[in-house]
């Protein structure tokens, strides 16, 4: 796969699952009627995403290095959640309408469930 079509699947595979997140878990809003404006919302915010784990998390990773080994690696789910919770702000901030209430429930099981539905889409789309 070209890497533009793959950087194009994986866009669309994350908006798609923000888009779904906001269908099932309570606390993650997109206050829209117009299908267009749903569409263009979630894609940029999946852009906003893709931008904050590409330049936070392997900060964060080199960092709490002794975080990760210490707790087995069950810190990236809070990690994750963080960095879900500022992409709702960051969203916020650009007035997208696009809303995380709150870190429990809404962000641990947003960035899980995103993270899940974007590998299973992964695994669907990604052949060469």
């Amino acid at each position: 796969m070209g890497f533009m079509k793959g950087v194009l699947v994986r866009l669309l595979a994350t908006a798609f699952a923000f888009w779904l997140a906001t269908l099932i878990i309570p606390g993650i809003t997109l206050d829209t009627d117009s299908t267009g404006q749903v569409v263009l919302t979630v894609v940029l915010v999946a852009v906003i995403f893709g931008v904050v784990n590409a330049v936070l998390q392997p900060i964060i990773k080199t960092l709490g290095c002794g975080l990760y080994i210490l707790t087995l690696g069950l810190i990236a789910i809070v990690v994750n959640a963080l960095l879900f919770l500022l992409t709702g702000w960051i969203a916020e901030q650009v007035d997208l309408p696009f809303d995380v209430e709150n870190f429990w429930p809404a962000a641990v099981l947003g960035a899980l469930f995103v993270s899940l539905v974007t590998w299973v889409l992964g695994l669907i789309f990604d052949r060469d």
